[in-house]
């Protein structure tokens, strides 16, 4: 059974950090690509980040030069760093698992809460 369990989320100023993890259970880690998507309130779920096996990322463009994507292949996890937060990065983060190196999303975490505010 795959399961994606998130920690690190919760409230921060506006120019704050947080780190976010995924530990991650049930299927080949190494073998998959994974991902960060957001969903804001009163919005569809958002792609943040990805990252293939091998390291390679992809980032939205709102998040680019401030958030990183990183894994531990030999951990079964994945990190997303957020640097200089903004109001409109507030949203409920999901962590994302495909089997496959280049295969869409198949599996998703229970979320983390990000509140960024004053």
């Amino acid at each position: 059974q795959v399961q994606l369990v998130e920690s690190g989320g919760g409230l921060v100023q506006p120019g704050g950090s947080l780190r976010l993890s995924c530990a991650a259970s049930g299927f080949i880690f190494s073998n998959g690509r994974m991902g960060w998507y957001r969903r804001a309130p009163g919005s569809e779920r958002r792609l943040v980040a990805l990252i293939t096996p091998g390291g390679r990322t992809t980032y939205a463009d709102s998040v680019k030069g401030r958030f990183t994507v990183s894994r531990d292949n030999g951990k079964n996890t994945v990190s997303l760093q957020m640097d200089s937060l903004k109001p409109e990065d507030t949203a409920v983060y999901y962590c994302s698992a495909a089997r496959t190196p280049w295969g869409a999303a198949e599996y998703w975490g229970q979320g983390t809460q990000v509140t960024v505010s004053s």
